[in-house]
C-alpha cells in the first residue's frame, strides 16, 4: 500500500497556494452566475452591447469581491498569531495584505479587460446574453487564474510552511 506521506508533504508545502485557489474558485463560482444574471437582466432594458458587458462585470464583482474577502479572511484569521504569545504580527499582515492586493488588482486589470471585449463580442455574434457573460468569465478566469498565481509566486504571497510565517 502506498504512503500518503508524499501527499502530506505536498499539501504542507503548497497549503496557502491551495487555500488562497479554493477561495478564487468558490468567489469566482458565485460571481460567474451573478454575472450572467446581471447581464440577462439589463438586456430586458437596453441592446447596447458594452454597457451589458459592463453591468455584467459588475455583477460579478459585486458578489465575487466580498465573498473572496470573506473566504480569505475566515481561512487565515489565526494564522498570524504567535502561537508562544498569542499576540498578532502586524508586520506580517500588512506585508501579506499589500502583496495580495498587488497579485489581484494586476490580474482583475487583465481579467476585466478581457471579460468586457469576448463579451462584447459575444453579444455582436447574437449569442444570448447570458451565455456571452459565461463564456466571456471562462476566458477571463483562465488568464485571471495563471497571472494571479504567477504574480502571487514571483512576489512571495505564498508562504511554503508554517515556520516561515513566524
Amino acid at each position: 500500500m502506498a504512503s500518503i506521506e508524499p501527499l502530506d508533504k505536498f499539501l504542507n508545502i503548497y497549503r496557502d497556494m491551495i487555500f488562497f485557489n479554493k477561495n478564487l474558485l468558490l468567489a469566482g463560482v458565485a460571481g460567474f452566475f451573478s454575472g450572467a444574471l446581471g447581464a440577462q437582466l439589463y438586456s430586458r432594458y437596453d441592446n447596447n452591447s458594452l454597457v451589458n458587458a459592463i453591468v455584467a462585470l459588475l455583477s460579478e464583482y459585486s458578489v465575487d469581491i466580498p465573498f473572496f474577502a470573506i473566504a480569505f479572511y475566515v481561512d487565515n484569521r489565526f494564522r498570524y498569531h504567535d502561537p508562544i504569545t498569542g499576540k498578532k504580527n502586524t508586520a506580517l499582515i500588512k506585508q501579506d495584505i499589500k502583496k495580495l492586493v498587488i497579485a489581484i488588482s494586476a490580474s482583475e486589470a487583465f481579467y476585466a479587460v478581457t471579460k468586457i471585449f469576448t463579451h462584447y463580442q459575444f453579444l455582436h455574434y447574437a449569442i444570448e446574453p447570458y451565455q456571452a457573460a459565461m463564456a466571456s468569465s471562462l476566458i477571463a478566469w483562465t488568464v485571471f487564474i495563471v497571472l494571479v498565481n504567477v504574480i502571487g509566486k514571483r512576489i512571495n504571497l505564498f508562504h511554503k510552511s508554517e515556520s516561515e510565517r513566524i
